[in-house]
């Protein structure tokens, strides 16, 4: 079953998941913009978070730290990336998450793009992951590895050939795609015919115009994106299998109306 929800804190992703009438919810386990080890604050640890939301039914997902860029050339950057990564995945395993969300990071414009793809393939080989990795697609950069669908197919062929594969899925992010000039009436369909899955949809609107590369978020009918393509993208996804968090600003009233509409859109069941 489809599940829906929004980013909130970890300090009780319970409550505020029911504020906002989500049974999904994504947490950060940390300040996202350090190297700091991820580690969980709600009240009795990962084990009374683990058990508290298996009897709310909320489904949680971790988002990881941005600073980690597993692709990168820089051995100062890759090796921690790497490190930070997995103790993301170790302290999601324990919170009982459904998966773990990591940016699919870049090289610079002297790098051979193809050494960051297998940079990708050495992290997800010497990974465990006793709960999947989801890969989100990227705003900007022309040096990306998950902006452009050319580069997301490169991405997974490298990840393929790695015995981990099938525990590497795909976050679609909507303002992402738009930003990066992806088409959204057909993005679902291009991606599922990559990588054979989207798990997670990070359904937000876009302060950027299409193709402007901007990260910038905004709730829905607050942006560029007009709400029939959101909408389209929304049922595909749900089609597929996708849950989806709302990743927009302002405070709870304003993501439970995010969710709502979602709701509404997919025809998915209130929390």
């Amino acid at each position: 079953m489809t599940r829906i929800g929004a980013t909130v804190d970890q300090a009780d992703p319970l409550a505020a998941s029911a504020e906002r009438g989500g049974d999904a919810a994504q947490i950060l386990l940390g300040d996202p913009q350090t190297w700091t080890k991820p580690g969980v604050t709600f009240p009795g640890g990962a084990e009374a978070l683990a058990k508290g939301a298996a009897e709310q039914g909320l489904r949680i997902y971790v988002h990881s730290a941005y600073v980690i860029n597993v692709a990168s050339a820089n051995n100062r950057i890759r090796i921690p990336s790497r490190k930070l990564l997995q103790q993301s995945v170790t302290a999601a395993a324990e919170i009982g998450a459904a998966g773990v969300v990591v940016h699919g990071g870049h090289v610079t414009k002297d790098d051979d793009p193809a050494v960051g793809f297998e940079n990708w393939r050495k992290a997800v080989e010497g990974l465990e992951l006793p709960v999947p990795l989801l890969i989100e697609n990227t705003a900007g950069g022309n040096h990306a590895m998950a902006r452009y669908l050319e580069a997301i197919e490169k991405l997974w062929a490298a990840i393929g050939q790695t015995p981990n594969a099938d525990k590497v899925g795909f976050c679609l992010d909507t303002c992402h795609a738009f930003a990066a000039g992806l088409e959204l009436e057909t993005v679902v369909e291009k991606v599922l015919a990559i990588t054979g899955r989207i798990d997670l949809v990070h359904a937000n609107d876009s302060q950027g115009g299409f193709g402007s590369g901007r990260d910038r978020h905004a709730n829905f009918g607050q942006g560029k994106i007009e709400p029939e393509q959101l909408a389209a993208v929304a049922v595909a996804a749900a089609g597929a299998g996708a849950d989806f968090i709302c990743e927009t600003p302002g405070e709870a009233a304003d993501q439970a109306g995010d969710v709502a509409w979602l709701r509404e859109r997919i025809g998915a069941p209130q929390a």
